[in-house]
């Protein structure tokens, strides 16, 4: 079947770069050129033939390229898209965040004629493209029929003649709705629609600059995408009320900037704050939606990174076994609140603890307590991975749980179960963990490479933090830095001073007389491929520096400077095994890696020395 380049395609986005409705859209059918992934999304030169733009697919489109639908050299029909300026290059990007395909790929880019008038240009894929001129017989000469009249029309005039006849476009706001997918921080004006899926508290922070309250939301569109927005002081004052659980909200003259995944669990690479000149409207007159759950499942036997790491998880299993329900009281308040364990299997044959609290406990973990001979796939978003047995799921007040989900992993996973899997022997993913084992029950010979990996690939970590393990000398500790904070002695958060005496802790909520010092510190690290910053936390830095904070404290402040700087210089080079992570952030708007310790030991040479003969093995020398 023929399909169709559309003419002066580029030509119509240029002209209409914001769209009001994508049902207004005129049909734009363009040629992929230069297809490549760049982190999780894809760039790639949209043509029509005459004219090229630079574009890129939103990541929710990356699943067509990975299938093989949208190819390179290829047609796609563009169904919604926002056209962006990159004010530090001067130049315009497409945003493509709705397309389908329409051909694979083409045997080469197509280039259209210039004197082609036609509204449409058949191609057929993996053939030429073959121009073709009627003639006609006259005698002992050839006679052209006459060459049509070439009318020049502006891009302008060719959307208003495509688009006279359509509907007028429907809009929230008097304006269009862009789905969370699209925005990004070169963009000007925008409005979203959006549900509140989880509301933090209000809280209080001082700092050099004075004192402050901050709250967050998290925002979820029809779509299912999700971001974080931040209100700070008057912003958090007018929109605190205003924001409430579940309802749905139009929301403009908000920004946007890289999200920071040290503080953030929302999978989004960019984070919202409202100011107090955003617009925030309740949606009331029309339906609410509920958004679509979107699930990004991590197999059980590759948790272990995530062991008490910020970052949850998704996970899909077959349930084993549904625990009866038992009372728990909470330390922070005292109340007793109920929770329920439930054991899920997966094609990895591993199975894992999952500890549902709460309303998840009494209702649908009733409920799949009810029906557990039936072995029911269950779906659970936003889950916490803990050390409790080797390794462990908690559910946390905005995790979702589906039963028997209509989703293509349960699907397959359901037929797994069935033919092999339930008279499969099944481990525990946590089972030979040690509950302290830090960098995610990983030993510290897995994924081992040399510095210079991590520093020449500054794009690892992008989608999710980075594990590696090292064999580095610490080969400089900075004396000027800051090397701890004041903690609180209960839950280890940084205490501020109080007013009158003592120390204020912000999670407990309470006055302490006394405060413990926490290390958080940089220290530089060498190995033979070269030298790298890491970001080192209290456990990791006592075992390198062998003093407790408040034991090097106090030396510094009886024995002086000199006798600080020598403990420091004591620590250098002694070679350690490092577990690290590895993730992207952003510094006075420049990307930079951050290299952070997640676990440190002695180097156990005879071990090495064991790791080092197998490597040698494998080089089949």
């Amino acid at each position: 079947m023929a399909k169709s380049v559309s003419p002066d395609a580029v030509s119509v986005i240029l002209a209409n770069p914001s769209p009001d409705s994508s049902s207004d859209l005129p049909e734009i059918v363009v040629q992929i050129l230069d297809l490549k992934p760049t982190g999780n999304r894809y760039m790639f030169t949209a043509s029509d033939g005459k004219m090229k733009l630079k574009a890129m697919l939103q990541s929710g489109l990356s699943s067509e390229v990975i299938s093989g639908n949208i190819q390179n050299l290829g047609l796609i029909r563009i169904l919604d898209y926002t056209l962006n300026d990159i004010p530090t290059k001067n130049e315009k990007y497409l945003i493509v965040t709705k397309c389908e395909a329409v051909s694979p790929a083409l045997d080469a880019e197509y280039k259209a004629d210039g004197n082609t008038v036609e509204t449409g240009i058949l191609l057929k894929p993996k053939e030429e493209l073959m121009a073709k001129v009627n003639v006609e017989s006259g005698g002992p000469g050839i006679v052209l029929k006459p060459k049509p009249e070439i009318v020049a029309k502006s891009a302008a005039q060719i959307v208003h003649e495509q688009t006279r006849n359509m509907a007028p476009a429907r809009m929230g706001m008097n304006r269009r709705i862009y789905p969370l997918l699209s925005l990004n921080p070169y963009q000007g004006m925008w409005t979203i629609k959006v549900r509140v899926t989880s509301k933090g508290n209000m809280r209080t922070y001082k700092n050099a600059r004075g004192e402050g309250c901050v709250f967050n939301v998290e925002l979820t569109d029809e779509d299912g995408t999700q971001i974080q927005a931040t209100m700070f002081n008057e912003a958090a004052r007018k929109f605190y009320e205003k924001f409430e659980l579940g309802k749905v909200y139009y929301i403009s003259k908000g920004s946007l900037k890289v999200a920071n995944k040290q503080f953030s669990t929302v999978k989004n690479d960019y984070e919202m704050t409202l100011n107090e000149n955003s617009e925030v409207e309740e949606v009331s007159s029309e339906a609410a939606f509920v958004p679509e759950t979107k699930f990004n499942f991590v197999p059980i036997d590759e948790l272990g990174p995530y062991v008490n790491g910020r970052e949850l998880v998704d996970v899909i299993g077959v349930v084993q076994s549904v625990s009866p329900t038992v009372s728990i009281r909470r330390k922070s308040d005292n109340e007793t609140i109920p929770k329920r364990d439930i054991t899920i299997a997966d094609e990895t044959k591993k199975t894992v603890v999952v500890s549902l609290w709460n309303d998840l406990a009494t209702t649908v973990g009733q409920e799949l307590l009810d029906m557990a001979d039936k072995s029911p796939v269950v779906a659970i978003k936003s889950l916490r991975v803990g050390d409790f047995q080797g390794l462990s799921l908690s559910a946390i007040s905005k995790s979702i749980l589906s039963v028997n989900p209509d989703v293509p992993e349960a699907k397959k996973l359901r037929n797994w179960f069935d033919s092999e899997g339930k008279d499969t022997a099944l481990a525990s993913v946590g089972a030979g963990l040690s509950p302290n084992t830090k960098g995610g029950g990983r030993s510290m010979y897995s994924d081992r490479v040399f510095l210079s990996h991590i520093i020449s690939n500054p794009s690892l970590g992008e989608d999710k933090p980075a594990l590696f393990s090292l064999r580095a000398y610490v080969s400089y500790i900075k004396a000027d830095q800051t090397m701890w904070y004041r903690a609180c002695k209960t839950c280890n958060k940084k205490v501020t001073e109080a007013i009158g005496s003592g120390y204020w802790c912000e999670g407990c909520q309470k006055n302490d007389t006394e405060c413990s010092l926490r290390y958080i510190m940089v220290l530089k690290v060498s190995d033979a491929s070269g030298e790298g910053w890491l970001s080192v936390f209290n456990d990791e830095a006592e075992k390198i520096l062998g003093y407790s904070a408040d034991e090097l404290n106090k030396l510094k402040l009886e024995e002086g400077d000199s006798s600080y700087q020598m403990k420091l210089k004591e620590a250098t080079w002694v070679p350690h095994l490092f577990r690290v992570s590895v993730t992207p952030h952003e510094y006075n708007n420049e990307r930079r890696q951050r290299i952070t310790v997640r676990g440190v030991a002695p180097v156990d040479y005879a071990a090495e020395s064991k790791y080092l003969v197998e490597e040698v093995s494998k080089m089949k020398i």
